[in-house]
């Protein structure tokens, strides 16, 4: 191991949506830079877009390595046994195979009018309570948790449940580890007895599908088939659920984007890749670990050590981006990695697109003027979590 006098990482431990401007220097001057997150070994940070991609793409960079050593991270848990993260290709392309139809953009877009159908009823019980409403109670959570409990065959009166266990598995330091193990039992088991129920009760939902691979096909093994359904159930949820109040606070932010977003709707599919681009929901990124010497900006990393790729910092590169600190709903350069790239990109990444484009549309049509409710009180953001958001955001609207 060579990477010596590591520097702590994250740079700076905030609840904002802030960009690092550390990100900008060492892009120039130290582009592979030893660190040490909160847990786990040192690692090298790469923050340029090309150096990025190639960890996060190259097969000579391992995520299954990363379960036989001390691998940096900042959440003290490391995830469930047989989670798909801890996967490299062949084995991560024969989990993510099991559910890839479920995601497809032509399954996703079957799903657009139902997503569209909840949001509408979101907004109506928001209007006929009038304002201040919370955004995040009354229309970002419960958007998503919806759709992925009715995709994935999760009773939706848990909620409350599983959101405070999904609470815990992303969380950094809001939960203490004895509470976040206990958490993680907890949804590992809800996870078993729906897997339970669905053997004795067959049904077409996801959740039917992955039982009938791993029983009739053989495709995946019980630790798989729960650490799947927990993933599914959370990442399928928590992302898009932070990012609907996190893109809501940036267009407020930027009043001229906002108003051309408000007079060219069909700017939405492309105001989302820019807001997902521009808005870092985490910095710390997932470790892989090099198989072999590779060269990288800056520097060799070595047979054996592990590298942390900033998403954050690459969607920032002015290598690549013109302006890269403008939000720029506009801009149609080179694809963001807000999603992440390679192997493990993004499996409900069509999702989260589709749900976010339904979420501004519905806003910005059915609540004009849509604005912080300016009541001293009107937002809370999420503390202690890998995932940057907000707990609570007052918003108000005229009247119509």
């Amino acid at each position: 191991m060579t990477i010596g006098n590591p520097r702590p990482y994250p740079f700076k431990v905030t609840d904002e949506l802030y960009v690092e401007p550390r990100f900008e220097e060492l892009r120039e001057s130290e582009p592979l830079c030893p660190v040490r997150l909160p847990h786990g070994e040192p690692a090298w940070l790469v923050t340029r877009y090309e150096d990025v991609k190639t960890v996060l793409g190259d097969s000579r960079f391992s995520r299954a390595r990363a379960v036989r050593e001390d691998e940096p991270r900042t959440r003290y848990h490391r995830g469930l046994p047989g989670n798909i993260l801890e996967f490299d290709p062949p084995e991560h392309t024969r989990l993510r195979r099991v559910v890839a139809k479920a995601f497809t953009v032509r399954r996703v877009q079957e799903l657009r009018v139902r997503a569209q159908a909840i949001a509408d009823g979101l907004v109506d019980a928001m209007i006929a309570q009038g304002p201040p409403a919370d955004l995040v109670a009354g229309f970002a959570l419960p958007l998503p948790v919806t759709v992925i409990c009715e995709l994935l065959g999760v009773p939706l009166e848990d909620r409350t449940r599983f959101r405070v266990w999904s609470d815990a598995l992303l969380s950094t330091t809001r939960f203490t580890p004895q509470e976040v193990e206990r958490c993680a039992d907890e949804l590992s088991a809800y996870m078993a007895a729906l897997i339970a129920e669905r053997r004795k009760e067959p049904k077409d939902d996801l959740l039917g599908v992955m039982v009938a691979a791993r029983d009739e096909e053989d495709r995946l093994t019980e630790d798989e088939l729960v650490a799947m359904g927990v993933s599914v159930l959370v990442a399928g949820h928590e992302t898009t659920a932070s990012q609907i109040p996190n893109f809501v606070h940036t267009l407020l932010d930027h009043p001229d984007q906002l108003a051309r977003l408000r007079a060219e709707p069909d700017l939405v599919p492309r105001a989302v890749e820019e807001l997902m681009r521009f808005v870092p929901l985490g910095d710390a990124g997932i470790a892989r670990y090099a198989l072999e010497d590779v060269a990288l900006s800056g520097g060799v990393v070595r047979a054996g050590e592990p590298v942390v790729a900033s998403n954050v910092s690459a969607n920032r590169d002015r290598a690549v981006y013109t302006c890269p600190e403008a939000l720029d709903l506009t801009r149609q350069e080179a694809t963001h990695v807000g999603f992440g790239h390679g192997p493990h990109h993004c499996l409900g990444a069509q999702l989260a697109r589709m749900e976010l484009q339904v979420t501004l549309r519905t806003l910005l049509t059915r609540l004009p003027g849509l604005r912080l409710a300016g009541t001293g009180d009107d937002l809370a953001r999420k503390t202690g979590s890998g995932v940057k958001g907000f707990s609570k955001m007052l918003v108000a609207w005229d009247e119509v």
